[in-house]
Parts: C-alpha cells; structure tokens; sequence
C-alpha cells in the first residue's frame, strides 16, 4: 500500500510541477485555495537536487511554512528527511526562485501555528488524526 501511495504522489507531484514550470507559474499556483510552491532540496542520499510541488498554508512575507503531513501516512516525506540532512533549500513560488533555510518549528511554535495551518485547510486535522507521529511544522526563512 505505502508503494502505491508513493507512486501516486509522485505522478500527481510532476504533474502539476510540470504545469506551473511549463506556464512560469501562471497555472496551478494554487492547491485547496492555498499557495503552491516547489520546494527544491538536496538528496540525503544522493546528493541530487529534489523537487516536490507543496501547499504553503502560511505565508508571512518572505517567510514560507510548510507542512510535512504527507497525507496522515505513518512515515514523513521524503523532501522533510532531506532537509533535516541539509537545510539548504530552494522555493519557487509565483515563477520566482530563492534560497531559504528551513527548520521545524519548536513545540510552542506549532502550537501557536497549528490552528493557522487547520483553518488554511482543514484536511490537516485528519490528517494528524490519522497517524501517530506529530506532522511537523516547518519554517522556511529567506537565506
């Protein structure tokens, strides 16, 4: 079941990453009435450059939060595994590139933006009600 949850993702992820790269993010920048941004990180394991189409449910200015809720499945993304081996990443969002360092927000940090993250889309909830690891928080600030 995990295998075709990752096959589905990944086809449905190019998809629409390839529909915003293609328009210059004139198409699909949104997803659930939410920003839709490509996160570009770095293999943990092999050092590639990553990319994965994810909704922004909080953007304050530069800074960018993104969820790493991976439908309410029991295991994090792959894209939050690579950045926890090197923050470093990219954004792309409304066709513009920059370099950001992300971390996960601190226990008090998501609990003051939880319910933010919930009211921007309310699937979160089921999501976090359907696994047993807390769906990190994770804050994206301009490098």
């Amino acid at each position: 079941m995990a295998d075709r949850r990752d096959n589905i993702i990944k086809v449905v992820n190019t998809f629409h990453r390839t529909l915003v790269n293609v328009s210059s993010g004139k198409l699909g920048g949104k997803i659930a009435g939410m920003p839709a941004v490509i996160l570009t990180t770095t293999g943990r394991k092999t050092g590639e450059k990553r990319q994965s189409m994810l909704t922004a449910p909080i953007i304050d200015g530069d800074t960018v939060v993104l969820i790493a809720s991976y439908g309410g499945g029991p295991k994090h993304p792959q894209w939050y595994l690579n950045l926890q081996a090197d923050p470093n990443v990219q954004i792309t969002r409304d066709g513009k590139t920059k370099n950001y360092m992300a971390r996960t927000a601190s226990p008090a940090e998501r609990a003051e933006m939880w319910p933010k993250v919930t009211d921007a889309y309310k699937g979160y909830s089921s999501y976090q009600e359907k696994t047993d690891r807390e769906i990190p928080v994770v804050i994206f600030d301009p490098a």
